[in-house]
């Protein structure tokens, strides 16, 4: 099948260049289309849909410069190209910052009027193909993150749960050797849950599907319900977990799932990380005209060279005090992307055998 020809306008007050380009091009198998005017060459895109715009900056009524100024709403594929014999650097530079692909100063010959036509065609084709790269991406990542969810997820869900009851004694009365071995398996499947889970957020914080609603979150309430929800954890590590909040304090807008997300993340390191009898404190002040959270632990501390890499995917700080770190090391850099989304920041400051403090700033 024989390919639709590329379409260019030609938007020019010159009749006799307009004539001359239009032969050039269409000897190019190039459909071609003719405005005398800024007003009509706007016309024409719309209902022409050029691949390519030439476009004289010195016309009366809209100049070149406005109708460059207006073209990426109308088409951000759309690939203009400016002709002028006003050529002076200036004007170059401007046009081109006003989003000219390429400038061609009159007088100009065919040859050079047909190279800049096809290297400025050839970026379109690029652009073009780039997006719809681009697009199938997010969708095989949709239709993965699905898979994974549904066919995955589920599955040892199912399995963890028939091993708790079996465990537990609810199926009858099982040896202790072989309950030990289903321990075993139960926190090994309890991992790879954990690790189905957070990159089944990140995927979903990548792909902006988390933080799409932003409404007044209260952080007193949020951090309240956290400490209550995560006491029992403190209390089997032997970690005394506390809440600093002022008398006043303002709400803030932000996604509040992914929030409740942030800081189980933060509080729940605070704990796992921690030394016999230590301590977690979470204080919520204002700040600036923000708001900020600090997580505050007394636990076994990140080496300073490590520091600058704990928000990356996949990263965990190894064998920190000879004790195995355990984890899917995603949750930091889930951390990470929520404050961001956010639009706040995030600090951490920590000493080895001394604990590690995070800090949250939100608007």
């Amino acid at each position: 099948m024989k390919e639709t020809p590329p379409k260019i306008l030609i938007i020019d007050d010159e009749e006799a260049m307009r004539d001359s380009c239009s032969q050039v091009l269409k000897r190019m198998d190039i459909d071609v289309e003719n405005a005398p005017n800024g007003e009509e060459g706007l016309e024409k895109i719309k209902a022409f849909e050029p691949h390519l715009v030439l476009l004289d900056l010195k016309m009366p009524g809209i100049s070149g410069m406005q109708i460059l100024e207006k073209l990426p709403d109308m088409d951000p594929f759309l690939i203009p190209v400016v002709i002028t014999g006003y050529a002076t650097v200036e004007s170059a530079v401007e046009a081109m910052k006003h989003g000219a692909y390429d400038y061609l100063p009159k007088p100009f010959t065919p040859d050079e009027l047909r190279m800049i036509v096809k290297r400025g065609l050839e970026r379109r084709r690029y652009m073009v193909e780039t997006e719809r790269l681009q697009e199938e991406k997010k969708m095989m990542r949709k239709n993965f993150v699905s898979m994974v969810s549904h066919e995955l997820k589920s599955p040892l869900a199912a399995v963890q749960q028939n091993l708790i009851v079996i465990i537990d004694g609810m199926a009858g009365e099982i040896p202790k050797k072989p309950k030990q071995m289903l321990k075993r398996a139960s926190i090994r499947i309890k991992g790879l849950l954990t690790l189905i889970n957070d990159w089944l957020n990140l995927s979903r914080m990548e792909s902006g599907e988390m933080v799409q609603k932003m409404e007044p979150v209260d952080l007193k309430a949020l951090l309240e319900e956290l400490v209550e929800l995560l006491h029992p954890l403190a209390d089997e590590k032997n970690v005394t977990l506390r809440l600093n909040v002022p008398n006043e304090y303002p709400t803030i807008l932000g996604e509040k799932e992914t929030l409740q997300m942030l800081f189980t993340n933060l509080i729940h390191n605070g704990i796992k990380y921690n030394r016999e009898n230590g301590r977690v404190l979470i204080t919520l002040e204002n700040e600036n005209q923000m708001t900020r959270v600090s997580v505050k632990d007394t636990g076994v501390g990140i080496p300073k060279d490590k520091l600058p890499m704990i928000f990356d995917q996949f990263y965990r700080v190894k064998e920190v005090n000879s004790e195995p770190v355990e984890g899917s090391g995603l949750g930091l850099s889930i951390v990470k992307k929520i404050v961001d989304a956010h639009s706040g920041t995030i600090e951490v400051e920590s000493e080895l055998g001394e604990g590690t403090t995070f800090t949250v700033r939100l608007q």
